[in-house]
């Protein structure tokens, strides 16, 4: 993280102790800093200043309403995948025009709540979800504006849980099927072809899976150009990659010369949808060491968990660990686990450092993919999170209480 600093033996995020954000708000907490997320979306943005673009924040990676609020006020659009995501968008003041539906199993509910509110495009992934959408758009006297999320069958050379432009991937219209149903999407009385869109798979760090994508795209746009069929914009979907460990992340300015030299000139304007690599490093999760098991294989046991971050226990994920202040003790390799009574129950394994109870550690690259997909296993609530502005935090997610995991259900009559 850019904001996370060590000053006087104590790291702070910009200018705030994370001592003073845990003796404030508690642990476990997550900690992001305003500054670093402004600085990743005008670096990504900023790279694509000279071609017509729109970026649209992908709203999975975090949607905290304060992280969107943000990108909001940045003049960012927005990439949804739920109901749920288009909901949180507006609260935090996003512009309903700037915002691409996503998704795979969209529900009815779901399309005639992106109707209503006249959003840019719907990428839609099935003949189904074409002809539920039309005969929705029908329905309510209007024209569904729509691309067709296409399968390009390119390897991302990513972990294969979040790879989702192979043929065999459940996302996307297979790129043979793709011709007949843009002619047939042409053909229907309440839909209007905006685009097209594609999106590869996420935690990307090689930049030829982009230029192979985009030159199968073009391929296919100047097909259905000679069939009629004029495009107004092309998705190029997100996935570029972080550095957590010891990554090369792909380099903005080379994506951007690469993605200039393919479209240059060209009639269609360009979408881009950008998550992790807005949010995952302007984030951490603050948590507090519980009890250390010293022994053949030394465990320090923290009050955060895989329910608050899943990416070591799902992805065998590496999260950097640093100590909030400098301990003197005798540094020895510990596993960093929580207290969920689960084996993979782990958030860094094999990690040298000088630890005593009590300590504050600080798990980096926590921005992304997160919060977003805690959960309260083991009736645990989930943490509570923090934006730091300067020398301000504010709390932007309050704890949850133990009450609230079962106020919603009740005891037999």
């Amino acid at each position: 993280m850019s904001a996370l600093f060590d000053r006087d033996g104590t790291l702070c995020v910009e200018g705030v102790s994370l001592t003073d954000v845990a003796a404030r708000h508690g642990t476990p907490c997550f900690v992001y800093s305003r500054a670093a997320l402004e600085a990743a979306y005008r670096e990504f943005d900023g790279a694509f200043a000279g071609t017509p673009h729109l970026t649209c924040y992908a709203v999975k990676a975090n949607s905290n309403l304060a992280v969107l609020d943000v990108f909001a006020r940045l003049g960012s659009g927005f990439d949804v995948v739920s109901g749920g995501e288009l909901a949180r968008v507006l609260a935090a003041g996003g512009d309903p025009r700037k915002i691409v539906f996503s998704g795979v199993g969209k529900s009815e509910a779901e399309l005639r709540q992106g109707l209503e509110l006249g959003i840019h495009c719907f990428n839609v992934e099935s003949s189904s979800e074409l002809a539920r959408l039309d005969r929705i758009a029908g329905t309510l006297g209007t024209r569904a504006p729509v691309s067709l999320r296409v399968n390009p069958d390119v390897d991302p050379r990513t972990h294969p849980y979040i790879s989702t432009g192979l043929k065999e991937s459940k996302f996307g219209i297979a790129f043979a099927e793709a011709l007949p149903l843009y002619r047939r999407a042409a053909g229907l009385a309440n839909v209007v072809v905006r685009g097209i869109d594609i999106h590869i798979g996420s935690q990307i760090t090689a930049l030829e899976p982009y230029r192979e994508a985009a030159m199968k795209v073009l391929e296919l746009v100047d097909a259905l150009a000679s069939a009629g069929i004029h495009l107004e914009h092309v998705d190029l979907g997100g996935g570029i990659g972080i550095r957590y460990r010891d990554e090369t992340p792909v380099d903005l300015a080379s994506y951007a010369a690469m993605i200039a030299k393919l479209f240059g000139g060209r009639r269609e304007s360009l979408l881009f949808e950008p998550g992790r690599r807005l949010t995952g490093n302007a984030g951490i999760l603050l948590t507090r060491v519980a009890y250390l098991k010293p022994g053949e294989r030394s465990f320090a046991v923290v009050d955060a968990a895989m329910n608050d971050l899943l990416r070591p226990a799902l992805y065998d994920a590496w999260h950097d660990v640093r100590p909030v202040r400098r301990c003197n003790e005798r540094p020895r390799i510990w596993q960093i686990v929580g207290p969920v009574c689960e084996s993979a129950d782990f958030l860094a394994r094999d990690r040298e450092l000088a630890l005593v109870e009590g300590d504050l550690l600080a798990i980096l690259s926590a921005g992304a993919y997160a919060m977003v997909m805690s959960s309260n296993y083991n009736s645990r609530p989930r943490a509570a999170e923090v934006l730091v502005e300067g020398t301000t935090m504010h709390l932007v997610g309050r704890r949850e209480s133990v009450g609230e995991l079962f106020a919603r259900e009740s005891r037999l009559p």
